[in-house]
């Protein structure tokens, strides 16, 4: 067994050659919402979730985007609500949110 059951990556990239990045989207401010949602839910920690920040996941143009592994699920967010559905749905309870899932 993994140390934590998921582990949801959000990328927090910066560019500055005139392609999107995630950082431009709020990445990082909506990486730390989700680090205290899980925290405030009880899924933080060993056996858990881990939220992680990650340099580029090579798909900026679609983001802000984060990962959840093991699944491999790719999301794409906008703002706290969907952080809470992911949280809620997908970490918490184990089902994808599929509106927000990228292919």
């Amino acid at each position: 067994m993994s140390h934590y059951a998921k582990h949801i990556f959000f990328c927090l990239n910066r560019r500055d050659d005139g392609r999107a990045y995630c950082a431009e989207h709020r990445a990082e401010a909506l990486q730390g919402y989700c680090k205290d949602r899980v925290k405030a839910l009880g899924l933080a920690g060993p056996g858990k979730v881990r939220v992680n920040k990650a340099g580029c996941l090579d798909r900026c143009e679609l983001g802000p985007v984060a990962v959840v592994y093991p699944e491999g699920v790719w999301y794409a967010f906008v703002d706290e609500q969907d952080i809470d559905e992911i949280v809620e749905s997908h970490l918490r309870d184990g089902k994808v949110v599929e509106r927000l899932k990228l292919d």
